[in-house]
């Protein structure tokens, strides 16, 4: 630690944590806090958090950081925030009601409903996503059926991003890629929707202000300063959505460049200069606010690999039980043996956005193992992800190359699957907290440490190994993904 270093703080409020890391001008994580967060679900569809919490974690986090480093010397903070989550306030800043998180899907019934409206095809071009019960307009027009009084009392209507940032500075912003995922946002004009909020009946005051990923919104105030350590004064700038502030994180906002986050539920995409639309992509605010994000979305990603090893391996927890599944994996080849796996454990986005999608193996003999099982899920996550790419490609989105990160990215074999299948070189990230980096990105940019993003981008994005495809198996995944594609259709009048 150099005497005259200077940080910018990234601070990702996901939906499990918060958390704050101080980042140096080449992107090295000099410090960092942490706190949990806690996930109530009252109800089956119900996924609900104390935003209160929030700023509480968030405090811990940055006192805990500070800690560390010299608060004098952080010249900006940005906060990446958990997407499709939402608090309503009433006229002195407090929730009506605890936050909706995008894991809540009490409005699954209303979501045809306001696709009827409005219209399904109006609702995409606005918004740039596909009828789907995640983005927050779904559980807007929930409220305003089944509890109006909520929307008529609520004063604001927040995410994450902008709930913070009012704790810190006195006031409420969003930026572009924090509106977005409500599905309010007119994503090409990068303002909120008139003709969605008139329909809902929502005023246009109830939302905060929009703006551009960078700049500046605002500054710590002493009492903000007095519960977190932090600098009265410090500025702060506007950061947005998690996956959008990966995506910056891997330095992923070029052409060509591809991210893949192997997470819990696993999101990728790519940078198009223009908002592109489909049913396999969720068209973006691009974190650096020029273009977009086409960005594919599976609920069911690592989190179906932790299932089937919690309910049918004993647990995932075992002693070198990855280093066994993986070396058992390895050693079967494209296909695990004929056994081919549908990974919709909780529903479908892309490319079907069904609901009521579910999971299945299929191909099972004698000889299934769990390696079977292990590879063929693995299999099956990475072809969902590959069939979104190669749409991307056919309305000519450049890749040429894959940045991964999450937990799934430690794993040789999965990059090794990703570049095969994909024909495409496979670049890990250093950082684990792709978010938190992104985030301070933002923070870097609007604190004059670079001329734009792409600048602080290439400064401060760290890689890692590269794998390169065998192209001699691209032709044995392109058949597998037609088989593994064709067991969601063959099955889904069954489910229903």
């Amino acid at each position: 630690m150099r005497p005259d270093e200077r940080y910018v703080i990234g601070m990702d409020s996901s939906t499990q944590s918060v958390k704050a890391v101080a980042w140096t001008a080449d992107g090295t994580p000099r410090a960092e806090g942490r706190a949990a967060h806690v996930i109530s679900t009252p109800h089956p569809l119900h996924a609900e958090q104390d935003a209160d919490d929030w700023w509480t974690a968030a405090c811990m986090a940055l006192s805990s950081l500070i800690r560390e480093i010299d608060p004098a010397r952080v010249d900006g903070i940005a906060i990446s925030n958990q997407r499709e989550t939402m608090v309503l306030l009433d006229k002195d800043r407090k929730p009506l009601a605890p936050a909706t998180l995008w894991l809540d899907r009490r409005a699954k019934d209303v979501v045809r409903t306001l696709a009827a409206e409005i219209g399904a095809e109006r609702l995409h071009a606005i918004t740039g996503k596909p009828i789907d019960v995640i983005p927050c307009v779904y559980r807007l027009r929930f409220f305003h059926e089944t509890q109006p009084d909520l929307l008529d009392n609520a004063a604001q209507i927040l995410s994450v991003h902008d709930f913070l940032t009012q704790k810190l500075t006195g006031e409420a912003q969003a930026s572009w890629t924090s509106g977005d995922p409500f599905g309010i946002l007119d994503i090409e004009k990068k303002v909120w929707s008139r003709e969605i909020l008139d329909h809902l009946g929502i005023p246009l005051e109830k939302l905060p202000p929009l703006n551009r990923p960078g700049s500046a919104i605002g500054r710590v105030t002493a009492e903000a300063a007095a519960a977190t350590g932090l600098r009265p004064g410090t500025p702060v700038f506007a950061g947005g959505g998690d996956g959008n502030c990966a995506g910056l994180g891997v330095n992923a906002i070029n052409p060509g460049a591809v991210y893949l986050n192997l997470g819990t539920a696993v999101v990728g995409g790519g940078w198009s200069e223009t908002p592109e639309l489909s049913r396999y992509w969720r068209t973006l605010a691009s974190p650096s606010g020029e273009g977009y994000l086409l960005e594919s979305c599976q609920r069911g990603g690592a989190y179906f690999v932790n299932w089937l090893l919690d309910t049918f391996a004993g647990s995932r927890n075992g002693a070198r039980i990855f280093e066994r599944l993986e070396a058992e994996a390895n050693s079967l080849g494209v296909g695990s043996g004929g056994v081919t796996v549908c990974s919709y454990l909780v529903g479908c986005m892309d490319p079907h956005w069904d609901e009521n999608a579910r999971a299945s193996f299929t191909g099972m003999g004698p000889e299934t193992g769990m390696g079977h099982l292990y590879r063929a899920s693995m299999e099956a996550i990475t072809l969902e992800f590959v069939r979104s790419l190669n749409e991307m490609r056919r309305r000519d989105v450049a890749a040429d190359r894959v940045f991964v990160i999450g937990g799934g990215a430690s794993s040789a074999l999965w990059r090794q699957m990703v570049a095969d299948s994909t024909g495409l070189p496979v670049i890990r990230s250093l950082s684990n907290e792709a978010s938190a980096l992104g985030a301070g990105m933002s923070a870097a940019v609007g604190a004059g440490w670079y001329s734009g993003f792409h600048a602080a981008a290439d400064a401060m994005s760290r890689l890692a190994e590269q794998v390169d495809p065998d192209l001699t198996k691209n032709h044995a995944w392109a058949e597998l993904s037609h088989r593994q594609a064709n067991v969601y259709l063959s099955l889904r009048k069954l489910n229903r």
